[in-house]
């Protein structure tokens, strides 16, 4: 009997405890911004609470899972019966894409803690033309210093451009030159005077013909500003392409009988001691019915210097000569590549890896 008392005093005395704890509840714990572009700034919202407990509700803390977001929430008791806010604003900057924040709320009621949430996407904001203009050459503002023709057939003529702004409030003259005497690069001295605010492009030509090059191109020109031809790297535009032979006009027959190029795409210098010069050899086969152009042999590495066979006999094989020189090179391993260009209209580009390894 005394043990039934003492259970319903617990019971009683845990009932006047929780009724003595505040009860928060809100309107809503989610809150979709939907669409929303990053370039209006800060968007807010207000999720609205009650206090449905009986002793007054105390916010203790109010975190946001990321710094972008703020939460703003009234520091002074809530009196039973009374709502309150919490305000939440969201910045967009430099944030594009979809996004999920989580607000904890930490508090005195009977439910210490309640998370709240928010989500979007954000609608970047677009690109100002000024902004696309990002490399400096002087006075002058270009969108890049690069200019990749890609893949162009022999005996055509490809043309790309520099695009370019002027950002000061006077007029500026702009050209384009090349140091290369003979130089397979066209178009390049016409002169343009450009006012301020002004966009536009200098054309440049590559002439394949003039070039006598297959593979890869890979050339220097300057822009000159108001005159100063200054030939320094702020200056330069690197301009690069890839020459093929123009197979499209080959009948059927003749591609049967082309010729087909087959080599060893590994060679195995080994280990190679400093300032050492090294040899090695490949044989590059001609499996076709006809004769074989080797049109080039291409490394862009100073310290591999190769020679090889013009041209190859049906059914026969050339030997390509590899010279390493490590001098100057760190210890390490290294793998240079080869291109062996052909007229094989299948494959007219063979690569070739030459690894070797330097000893500390």
């Amino acid at each position: 009997m005394k043990k039934g008392l003492m259970s319903m005093a617990l019971l009683l005395i845990a009932g006047v405890m929780m009724a003595q704890q505040p009860v928060i509840t809100f309107e809503k714990t989610t809150h979709d911004f939907g669409k929303i572009h990053e370039e209006d700034g800060r968007v807010t919202t207000v999720f609205q609470f009650k206090n449905e407990g009986m002793v007054p509700l105390v916010l203790s803390s109010v975190r946001a899972s990321c710094g972008c977001t703020t939460p703003n929430w009234p520091h002074q008791p809530i009196e039973p019966g009374e709502v309150g806010d919490i305000t939440v604003t969201y910045n967009p900057n430099g944030r594009p894409g979809r996004f999920q924040k989580t607000i904890t709320v930490t508090s005195n009621a009977e439910t210490a803690t309640t998370k709240l949430y928010i989500k979007g996407e954000v609608i970047p904001k677009p690109a100002k033309p000024v902004n696309q203009y990002t490399v400096k050459m002087g006075e002058l503002s270009v969108k890049s210093n690069f200019v990749n023709f890609g893949t162009i057939k022999m005996g055509d003529k490809a043309q790309k451009e520099i695009e370019y702004a002027n950002h000061t409030d006077h007029n500026l003259t702009v050209e384009v030159i090349t140091l290369v005497k003979d130089s397979y690069l066209e178009g390049l001295s016409t002169l343009v005077e450009i006012k301020p605010g002004e966009t536009g492009k200098l054309l440049i030509y590559i002439n394949t013909e003039k070039a006598k090059l297959y593979g890869p191109l890979n050339t220097q020109a300057y822009v000159v500003v108001n005159g100063k031809e200054i030939i320094t790297d702020e200056y330069k535009v690197t301009i690069a392409a890839e020459v093929i032979e123009d197979f499209s006009k080959l009948t059927p027959e003749q591609i049967q009988l082309a010729p087909i190029a087959q080599v060893n795409n590994t060679v195995d210098f080994g280990t190679v001691k400093a300032n050492e010069l090294k040899k090695q050899s490949v044989r590059l086969y001609n499996n076709g019915a006809s004769n074989m152009l080797v049109h080039r042999i291409y490394t862009g590495h100073k310290n591999l210097i190769v020679t090889g066979p013009k041209n190859i006999k049906a059914g026969k094989y050339g030997e390509i000569k590899l010279t390493l020189n490590t001098k100057d090179i760190k210890p390490g391993n290294y793998t240079y590549q080869l291109q062996v260009i052909t007229n094989d209209p299948k494959q007219p580009k063979s690569l070739i890896n030459c690894k070797f390894s330097i000893a500390e």
